[in-house]
């Protein structure tokens, strides 16, 4: 596969080629999904907690007296029936976390960036100077490649030397930074345009090759 390759100022530096079987690969909708709720359930924290009847402070006296008060009998106020006493079967901490296979994980992410290439959504530069880590200088560039700001989310992947980059990205609201090694289904989905560098193109490549 063949794609063009250009510069910050959205001008043609030439051409790329890259492996059809990492950007040119089938679109598994459903591998998809399963991706991203596995990324999903993997952030969250799980630290929702009820006390149980055994985390409640006092109420080791019995209330009243078991017979003669017409009332049902009583051991504790801990019971779950008394306001303040414990919770039955509430949440506790947990991971939400499951496994997904290596190879499933690495199909999706094939997957997902083959569906930009189609959309014709994903950017190939040669490289993404910005001088002095100006975020204008950033949203410029953005703009002569056809990806306008605030309005589009962009995903920007370039190697974590560019630090002009980085500082450059981190205060856009719509736009999002990230290295090679931190390339996934839940971000390449959840920005409408990918803009990445002909290396590290390459190097996800590498990575991604079946």
């Amino acid at each position: 596969m063949q794609l063009e390759v250009k510069n910050i100022s959205g001008k043609k530096a030439g051409d790329i080629e890259l492996d059809d079987a990492v950007f040119g690969a089938e679109v598994h909708e459903h591998l998809l999904w399963e991706t991203v709720k596995w990324q999903l359930a993997k952030r969250r924290a799980g630290t929702a907690a009820t006390k149980l009847r055994g985390f409640v402070i006092g109420g080791h006296a019995k209330p009243f007296k078991q017979k003669g008060t017409g009332r049902a009998r009583q051991g504790s106020t801990k019971s779950a029936q008394h306001v303040g006493g414990g919770v039955i079967f509430g949440p506790r901490p947990r991971s939400y976390d499951y496994p997904l296979p290596k190879k499933a994980r690495k199909k999706a992410l094939r997957a997902a960036l083959s569906l930009r290439v189609k959309e014709n959504k994903l950017i190939v530069l040669d490289s993404f100077p910005v001088e002095g880590g100006k975020t204008r200088s950033v949203t410029a560039a953005l703009e002569s490649l056809g990806v306008t700001q605030p309005s589009t989310k962009v995903l920007i992947v370039d190697s974590q030397e560019n630090g002009e980059l980085v500082r450059g990205v981190r205060n856009l609201r719509s736009s999002k930074w990230l290295a090679p090694e931190g390339l996934n289904v839940y971000d390449v989905l959840n920005h409408e345009a990918l803009v990445i560098t002909s290396a590290m193109a390459k190097q996800v490549e590498d990575a991604l090759r079946p």
